[in-house]
């Protein structure tokens, strides 16, 4: 398939790689492309400004969660109808899950898919360094991919002369490699960090506004046809043989999926790996619904921040009545992060204010004052004899092991300011070179609830688990019914 691509990559954060991708999309949206976007690593906030702020479909690519062979067949699912597909990158260009690796970097990346890279340079308070900076992140590896340079924070009167010398210094050794354009000093470019993750409906607009006005400045400053010619040389990618998605089952399953301010990270192929299982979503509100979906079988409630609403969500007394009632009766459950923040008894939030919640998990989650745990991890079911006790105190222990078996791992991510007095002790969460575990998550026959953020197509096992469980909850609730009718 021939999918036009670029990638934004920089030599490290900060450079401005968020704000000049957004500007981009835009600028292309404006001439009546349609625009695919991606961002590299695992974090959900870029990709959901994506679609909340510019209406731009956006996915994770990340080869810590998924192999090369995964990865392009769900880029290739995603960007199927694209005009063009802009990946931001993550980080700097090289940098990966350790210091001395580019495992899971941008640069393994663009080299699995074929990507042709843009290097964001920042520019100030340099000149001639810039070349040496361009020329060691060109040469650094092998098949570096880096195909055009953007120069950002540059002026209209000194862009002609830097684009000049960047291009000669760059052909002496031996890369014939264009400047495209420059990014100026403007406040349209300024994205606050809080824009990123806490968008609020009011604010949408205004931001949305502030990228057209970016990408109608690019729009003079780059040259856009140059990064579309670049992107269209991207070569062609196919499908493994066999692959694509599973063929759902006859019978569709409805899913709960919180959906609010409070609750808005879920990672997409999540989503659609469950979709191709059978499952139909349906979206709800903790903060405004009054109860849960009807007809449902069973429930997911993502990350976000709970933290934040933690007055509104403890004044619905009925949706928190509701979720508790759901989770008596064994309804399928996954809690990410916020979503398992929510179902402690009691959350405190910044100002030291305790509010009761959903009560499933008994403790209090607590914020700290510092990043508790943060990159990726493995997450092992204990064994038999690894049991330590704890656990979900309230709820019953249950002879079916649930969604993750004794011994089985999946992949996931931690990020989170909120600790909980009571974290779980089912799993061991792991970090990839070995060197650190702890006791995470509490994993009964019928719930999985913890601060790791799980990536399921990692272990498609768990998610065919939980859908068959909810298949069979709902076959349960459906004859009890029944009765009583």
């Amino acid at each position: 398939m021939k999918i036009p691509r670029i990638l934004l990559a920089a030599p490290a954060s900060g450079s401005g790689k968020t704000a000049v991708s957004c500007a981009l999309m835009a600028a292309f949206q404006e001439r009546g492309m349609k625009v695919c976007a991606c961002k590299c690593g695992p974090d959900y906030i870029d990709p959901m400004f994506h679609r909340e702020v510019l209406g731009v479909d956006s996915k994770n690519l990340d080869l810590f969660f998924s192999e090369e062979e995964a990865l392009r067949d769900g880029f290739i699912r995603h960007a199927s109808g694209a005009d063009l597909v802009v990946t931001e990158g993550v980080m700097g260009y090289y940098d990966g899950m350790m210091t001395d690796s580019v495992k899971a970097s941008s640069f393994e990346v663009a080299r699995a898919l074929d990507i042709p890279v843009i290097l964001v340079l920042p520019c100030r308070g340099a000149s001639l360094s810039l070349a040496a900076v361009a020329r060691g992140m060109i040469e650094f590896m092998p098949r570096s991919n880096i195909r055009g340079i953007l120069l950002n924070q540059v002026s209209a009167m000194t862009y002609p002369r830097l684009k000049q010398m960047m291009e000669r210094e760059l052909c002496r050794a031996g890369h014939r490699i264009p400047v495209v354009g420059y990014v100026p000093r403007d406040d349209a470019f300024s994205l606050e960090s809080r824009h990123l993750g806490l968008v609020t409906p009011g604010e949408i607009g205004q931001i949305r506004e502030q990228l057209r006005c970016a990408g109608e400045i690019l729009s003079r400053t780059v040259d856009l046809d140059a990064v579309l010619s670049i992107a269209g040389n991207a070569p062609e990618l196919s499908n493994a043989p066999g692959t694509g998605p599973a063929p759902a089952e006859n019978v569709p399953v409805r899913i709960a999926v919180a959906r609010d301010e409070a609750f808005c990270f879920y990672y997409k192929d999540n989503l659609e790996l469950l979709e191709d299982m059978g499952c139909r979503m349906v979206p709800f509100s903790p903060l405004r619904d009054a109860a849960l979906p009807e007809d449902i079988s069973g429930l997911i409630l993502g990350g976000g921040y709970p933290e934040l609403y933690g007055e509104a969500l403890s004044g619905n007394k009925g949706m928190t009545a509701s979720i508790r009632q759901a989770l008596k009766e064994k309804m399928p459950c996954l809690a990410e992060c916020g979503g398992f923040m929510y179902l402690h008894e009691e959350l405190e939030d910044q100002e030291g204010r305790r509010w009761p919640l959903v009560g499933a998990v008994k403790g209090r989650t607590f914020p700290t004052g510092k990043l508790v745990r943060f990159g990726y991890v493995n997450i092992e079911r204990k064994c038999p004899d690894m049991e330590s006790g704890g656990g979900t105190p309230e709820m019953d222990r249950e002879e079916d092991p649930g969604f993750l078996l004794p011994g089985e791992q999946i992949r996931g991510h931690e990020f989170h300011y909120w600790d909980s007095t009571q974290g779980g002790t089912d799993c061991m969460a792991v970090k990839p070179d070995g060197r650190r575990r702890w006791e995470c998550v509490h994993a009964t026959g019928s719930l999985f609830a913890g601060y790791p953020h799980l990536y399921l197509p990692s272990n498609p096992a768990f998610a065919r688990r939980f859908t068959a469980q909810c298949r069979r909850w709902g076959s349960r609730a459906e004859r009890i019914a029944g009765r009583d009718n």
